[in-house]
């Protein structure tokens, strides 16, 4: 029997008075969730970017109208493509007044068995969600290294630790982002600059509705101690609270957002 969620948790102000970056915010995933929070968190502005320039556009009037904050900026940004990384970072720094996070959410999963899996398959699921976060930490990080100061926060992922069939693929990439966020912090470390991640189990959107049938989902949600997935805002949640300076202490962690016992 599942356990219902808690109720909302309202704003705390925990990133108040600090700008956002987030990759992949349109639509109704991890990220536009993210950045609602972020605004219920009392940021100053916000950039969101995304690969779908309408679903962006929406996503953009939707946050200024339910949040109120009127800095709410977007930018149509392909992760795969580096100039269109450098052309990302420098309008966020340009519109927010300098980038104080930088949340890394675009990735690109799959369902396929490694026989099946072709170069090509596995190359896009890889340059989306490891190098793109890769593009994407290097790109910041050579601006806010002079300042010495602010956080990134990367989106990784359970499956980076544990085995699943046909997620080979994804599975690599984001065991390749866990490794990223640990290895890059050490260095980011030395300028004040704090990277961490988050890896979320099982988190419920329109999006894996789609990819996934009923019955495999309702398999993943019983293998939780609440018999459920999380809420998207449980997710961000944490995302927030590794971008403030609550964390201030967190340096490399891979902080696990599930409830999935063995």
């Amino acid at each position: 029997m599942a356990i219902p969620p808690p109720p909302y948790v309202p704003g705390h102000g925990l990133l108040k008075g600090k700008s956002v970056l987030i990759t992949a915010a349109a639509g109704s995933g991890i990220g536009f969730a993210t950045a609602r929070r972020c605004a219920e968190e009392g940021c100053r502005a916000l950039m969101l970017s995304d690969i779908h320039p309408r679903r962006l556009e929406t996503a953009v009037a939707k946050l200024r109208a339910e949040t109120g904050l009127a800095d709410v900026y977007g930018k149509p940004c392909d992760v795969t493509v580096e100039a269109q990384v450098r052309a990302l970072v420098a309008e966020a720094d340009d519109k927010l007044t300098e980038t104080d996070v930088l949340v890394n959410n675009a990735g690109l999963g799959g369902t396929r068995r490694v026989v099946e899996i072709t170069d090509e398959e596995w190359h896009k699921v890889v340059d989306v969600s490891l190098t793109g976060t890769f593009r994407m930490t290097r790109a910041m990080l050579q601006r806010m290294q002079p300042r010495r100061r602010g956080a990134i926060v990367n989106n990784a992922s359970v499956i980076g630790w544990r085995a699943q069939k046909s997620q080979a693929h994804y599975a690599a990439a984001k065991a390749g982002v866990m490794a990223l966020t640990r290895c890059s912090a050490l260095e980011a470390a030395e300028y004040g600059i704090r990277i961490n991640a988050v890896a979320p189990s099982l988190a419920m959107h329109e999006f894996l509705s789609k990819a996934s049938s009923v019955e495999f989902l309702e398999h993943l949600a019983s293998r939780e101690a609440f018999g459920r997935g999380a809420e998207l805002w449980e997710v961000a949640n944490v995302i927030v609270f590794l971008a403030s300076d609550y964390a201030s202490y967190l340096v490399g962690e891979v902080i696990s957002v599930s409830s999935q016992h063995p």
